[in-house]
């Protein structure tokens, strides 16, 4: 069974697993509205539980646009979830307002008890643009030159190498002159999941955006996996790609979640048309599972569903694999 709504598309989705349940949180917009581009403007966020990663209990919207004037008023696009020190839940995701046309993207932040219901922290707005390292980032809207201020899909962990938080977000650098070498994996650290410092950047290059990063570990080797069209990739990364840019999921590899990264070999799991996007690796007692959702796999028509998990292995190089779909 995929994760699937009657009514609804679904696309970018983010899990956390407590006890013996998966939640699954995902972006949902009525199938009303006809043409599914115009999903990302009209979208709230789902949630569901499994035990297996198969089967689905849908539990209804948790998490939407403010209802007033606010930053983030029009959307509240993909994030994560990450339990506290105090066992509170922490939601950060993307926001954009109305009176910017969602054109500038901001990080929100939001608490739970539940897991289901939200409630911002503030206003909710935790994360911008601002301060001595937004010089490292894009962060003017550059018109005619690519079609966002970038900042958003946070991705938040633990540090591994000290005792607060970091996170991860889909950003620009500055000053690149090819658009599609100027995509950056943005970082921020924290000591508390409350206050956030804007840092450095991570990773530059390759792409002119690296959608939905996930950083995780396997045996000592780091993954940051992330999404992107064809249509982004750099003249570099299109030339050194056997067979041409696809559509999908990829990722860098690291020494630690701070790099230095760099891009992995090959392409892990695109097609033209598209597939499966805005991927997510699972790490489950039966070993890795990618999960995203079907985009337009037969090139006409958009499916908003999330597709059943696949298995990923890690090969003896410290390659990521999805093992072929015969094996499903």
């Amino acid at each position: 069974m995929t994760i699937a709504l009657e009514n609804d598309w679904i696309w970018d989705s983010w899990y956390v697993h407590d006890g013996d349940l998966w939640h699954c949180f995902f972006l949902k917009a009525p199938k009303s509205l006809i043409n599914p581009e115009l999903r990302h403007f009209n979208v709230s966020q789902g949630h569901a539980t499994s035990r297996d990663l198969v089967s689905w209990d849908h539990l209804g919207t948790s998490f939407a646009p403010s209802e007033g004037p606010a930053w983030d008023d029009y959307t509240t696009w993909t994030g994560s979830v990450v339990r506290g020190d105090d066992g509170q839940w922490h939601l950060f995701y993307t926001g954009t307002r109305k009176s910017e046309e969602g054109l500038y993207q901001r990080i929100g932040h939001a608490t739970s008890d539940d897991l289901h219901s939200w409630t911002r922290v503030g206003d909710g707005l935790c994360l911008d643009l601002a301060g001595p390292n937004a010089e490292h980032y894009e962060a003017d809207l550059m018109r005619g030159f690519w079609h966002d201020r970038a900042m958003r899909d946070p991705w938040v962990m633990r540090d591994p190498e000290g005792d607060g938080w970091l996170m991860f977000f889909t950003a620009r650098a500055p000053g690149i002159p090819e658009a599609n070498a100027g995509g950056a994996i943005g970082f921020a650290t924290s000591k508390d999941l409350m206050t956030w410092e804007l840092q450095p950047p991570v990773f530059v290059g390759g792409f002119g955006q690296l959608e939905v990063p996930q950083v995780f570990e396997v045996d000592g080797t780091w993954y940051c996996l992330f999404c992107t069209a064809a249509n982004h990739f750099s003249k570099e990364q299109a030339e050194g790609l056997e067979g041409g840019p696809v559509t999908g999921n990829h990722y860098l590899i690291g020494e630690s979640p701070r790099g230095p990264w760099r891009v992995a070999p090959g392409f892990l799991d695109g097609d033209l048309p598209c597939r499966r996007y805005a991927a997510r690796i699972l790490q489950t007692p039966e070993g890795l599972r990618i999960m995203g959702f079907a985009d337009y796999p037969d090139g006409t028509r958009f499916v908003g569903e999330i597709l059943d998990p696949e298995p990923v292995i890690v090969t003896a190089d410290g390659l990521l694999q999805v093992a072929p779909h015969s094996q499903e």
